[in-house]
């Protein structure tokens, strides 16, 4: 059976525009949530996590403003960062890439922010082609966008293309960025917070949005990454409660399929997991939700935390952002606490980790829940 591996990370949020910078912040306690009082997203005061636009587009000579939108730029540093970190050549037809985002160039939608890039990078598959003839790639991008479960889904079906034998190397990227359509949505839902996002916490009342990118390289070949211990991807599956257009079904059943399946399938007890990366977007009804369905899995004991708390919620982003995240922190063998947590708020007794510790982490459980009553889980090992 060929395995699958996964490394060469890059993550782009408010915390930085690569690994070291993003992790060293989330272990000083450091989140990128600030109050934006712009009104360009919003007539009040908003908190939101916002990448430094001005550093990026200045970066290495890369190609900025006037030739690449934003968001394509995002995806073509991310893309080119993790690459220097390995030996995959992504101009080989046995490399593909998969574009994870829910939105993509949407504030195109305004004449005024178009400067004069033409309107049909709108359509996803215009703006992954542009990403793909930038690395020279001969394959047409897929695309997966699939509300909040887009990344983990995007690196689920790497891991089965690979396995499959299709191709050997993935390059799984997702991105998404704030703009006025964005917020105006999740704001006609009354699901975001006027107060930085407080996951599994007591006093927690919405969301905060943010942007960013995430890249993760999947490879058949464990020695394609430089200097970086690869960790296996084992597998994940997915599901859909079919319950509600926007909220997720109270009783977790649809996000506890895809967990206990991906346990059963790829023969993981629970005792086995070391860490969960939730979802923990800090609505009242999805961290409940969670909670019920880590209490009915077994997993009451694991180590869970959040990375909302300190990025925001970067949407399609969010999945291979936060999977980033989580290798890294099995790679260092710590438990990065969950920002905004302080008193417990969910009715089962989970473990929420209120402090940053060393801890060895041999298996990682990332989850993901998303409009529509989508769901998915996937498994991350060292074994």
């Amino acid at each position: 059976m060929i395995e699958v591996f996964a490394g060469a990370e890059n993550i782009i949020s408010s915390l930085g525009l690569d690994v070291e910078e993003n992790i060293n912040n989330i272990i000083r306690g450091n989140t990128g949530i600030e109050i934006d009082t712009s009104g360009l997203f919003f007539p009040d005061a908003l908190p939101l996590s916002k990448v430094d636009h001005s550093r990026l587009q200045g970066i290495h000579g890369q190609k900025g403003k006037g030739e690449y939108t934003f968001i394509e730029q995002m995806f073509i540093h991310s893309i080119q960062d993790s690459l220097s970190k390995s030996n995959v050549d992504i101009s080989s037809p046995d490399t593909l890439i998969i574009i994870a985002t829910t939105k993509g160039n949407i504030h195109l939608l305004n004449p005024e922010l178009r400067n004069g890039i033409d309107k049909a990078r709108l359509f996803l598959p215009v703006m992954a082609k542009i990403i793909g003839d930038y690395f020279k790639n001969p394959n047409t991008p897929l695309i997966v966008s699939n509300a909040c479960i887009s990344g983990v889904v995007a690196i689920i079906y790497g891991e089965r293309l690979i396995r499959s034998g299709k191709y050997k190397r993935i390059i799984v990227s997702g991105g998404d960025m704030i703009s006025e359509f964005i917020v105006s949505g999740f704001q006609s839902f009354q699901s975001l917070s006027m107060n930085p996002c407080r996951p599994f916490d007591k006093k927690r009342d919405g969301l905060s949005l943010g942007e960013g990118c995430g890249t993760i390289i999947l490879s058949s070949d464990a020695s394609d990454f430089h200097d970086i211990e690869p960790i296996k991807v084992l597998g994940g599956a997915i599901s859909n409660d079919a319950n509600h257009i926007s909220g997720p079904s109270r009783d977790g059943k649809g996000l506890l399929l895809a967990v206990e399946n991906s346990l059963e399938i790829f023969r993981v007890s629970a005792t086995e997991i070391d860490s969960i990366s939730a979802h923990g977007t800090a609505t009242v009804y999805n961290d409940e939700m969670e909670a019920k369905v880590f209490s009915s899995a077994s997993l009451e004991k694991t180590p869970i935390n959040s990375y909302k708390g300190y990025i925001g919620h970067t949407l399609g982003a969010a999945g291979v952002i936060e999977s980033a995240i989580s290798l890294k922190s099995m790679r260092m063998n710590r438990l990065f606490r969950s920002a905004g947590y302080e008193e417990h708020g969910v009715s089962k007794d989970v473990r929420i980790i209120k402090k940053t510790v060393t801890n060895e982490i041999r298996t990682c459980l990332k989850t993901a829940s998303g409009f529509g009553g989508s769901n998915a889980a996937i498994i991350f090992s060292k074994h």
